[in-house]
């Protein structure tokens, strides 16, 4: 039964001219002003979020982007400030980008986070799929396996800090503690100071290619599983669903079709079908040309891809559109009913999942998106009654 309601926000300004038709991604250049309003963008929509009664606000960890698509690079700091702005609303690290990190650094941050909230800030963790961010910080990601290798191995670390009054760890990449003297004696062992105020922490993952290898690691540390960012369609989303679940028991964990996991899709509500294509089509295809170029559409071709990059040719291309996207279930639109009707199909099908996400997309402006959020929290939730809103709430 969905008894949460979710949004992320990966972070994007208000971008001019988009569309297939419109200004090539890697044309878009903006002064620091006008990057840094993607911070005063968070904090209104998580401020409008928190009065309307959705469950919590995720964010992404993103650095070095000058085109304005994700520009917040820390979203622990990021959710902090946000929990002082807000009363009820749970932030989400959606997610932290691990081999980026010292994992130590990352887990102590994450346990002051977790302190000073009250437990509103949430843990996730992610391998990164930017070149341009994670090499630049000196990690891997061309290569494939050695990201994952790292990845794994400092997602161990970070949950040895988290459960453990101390711990030690010798692998690969890391010894912990360095074998050094110490104040008269050899160091033997570390104590993460402080360590999260609750526990064990709940910690999220994206899933995209859904390995067995990667879904078995999760199923041991406990981690929960995102499907999302306009993925959520077609049936790749019941294999991952049916494959988590088997990872889970293979770890010795009965969870529920769809428990554990949260599904994600892109919307935009309207008068009718029909005007909602019409008026979401621009930000749908600025959302394809942002992810389309780092191949995380994995229907897109290479020539596809080129044509994306040429505005006069891309409009009549056979690119990917919206009308495919809504009748493959990813992105929703239409009227409240229409959407309505989807969600409770989805909830039939997965008894276990209790919360999904719902998110503009890239280069809906703050004005537009301020309305999306409140029309679907007046008109969608309240159909489900895990998730129905206060009136007094509604109210304010």
């Amino acid at each position: 039964m969905l008894k949460q309601f979710d949004s992320s926000y990966a972070g994007h300004i208000d971008l001019e001219n988009v569309g297939y038709g419109g200004t090539p991604i890697n044309d878009r250049r903006y002064p620091n002003e006008k990057l840094a309003t993607a911070l005063g963008k968070a904090q209104s929509m998580a401020v409008l979020m928190d009065r309307l009664g959705y469950g919590s606000f995720w964010m992404a960890e993103h650095h070095f982007q000058p085109e304005g698509t994700e520009c917040i690079p820390n979203v622990l700091m990021m959710a902090l400030h946000l929990t002082h702005v807000t009363k009820r609303l749970k932030i989400g690290c959606g997610f932290n980008i691990t081999p980026m990190w010292h994992p130590l650094r990352l887990a102590e941050d994450y346990a002051m986070a977790d302190i000073l909230s009250g437990g509103r800030v949430i843990f996730g963790v992610g391998r990164g799929y930017h070149t341009r961010e994670v090499e630049s910080f000196g990690a891997p990601l061309l290569d494939q396996a050695a990201n994952r290798e790292l990845f794994e191995e400092q997602v161990d670390i970070i949950f040895k800090a988290f459960n453990n009054e101390s711990f030690s760890h010798k692998g690969k990449h890391y010894t912990l503690p360095p074998e050094v003297p110490y104040r008269g004696y050899a160091l033997k062992e570390l104590t993460l100071v402080p360590r999260p105020a609750r526990l064990p922490v709940e910690c999220w993952q994206p899933i995209q290619g859904g390995t067995q290898r990667a879904l078995d690691f999760m199923a041991k540390h406990g981690i929960r599983g995102v499907i999302g960012g306009g993925s959520a369609e077609g049936g790749a989303v019941h294999k991952s669903m049916v494959d988590f679940q088997a990872a889970y028991a293979r770890a010795g964990k009965h969870i529920e079709l769809g428990e554990r996991m949260a599904l994600g899709f892109q919307f935009y509500l309207a008068d009718s079908l029909e005007k909602g294509l019409k008026v979401a089509a621009k930000y749908y295809e600025e959302n394809m040309k942002m992810f389309g170029e780092l191949r995380l559409v994995r229907a897109l071709t290479d020539e596809q891809i080129e044509i994306m990059r040429d505005p006069k040719r891309a409009p009549t291309a056979k690119l990917p559109r919206i009308e495919d996207a809504v009748k493959a279930g990813g992105f929703l639109t239409g009227r409240p009913a229409d959407v309505i009707e989807s969600l409770k199909k989805l909830e039939e099908r997965y008894p276990g999942l209790d919360r999904v996400t719902v998110s503009l997309s890239v280069g809906v402006p703050l004005a537009e998106a301020l309305e999306q959020l409140e029309w679907f929290a007046r008109d969608v939730m309240p159909a489900f009654k895990g998730a129905k809103v206060e009136a007094s709430v509604m109210a304010n």
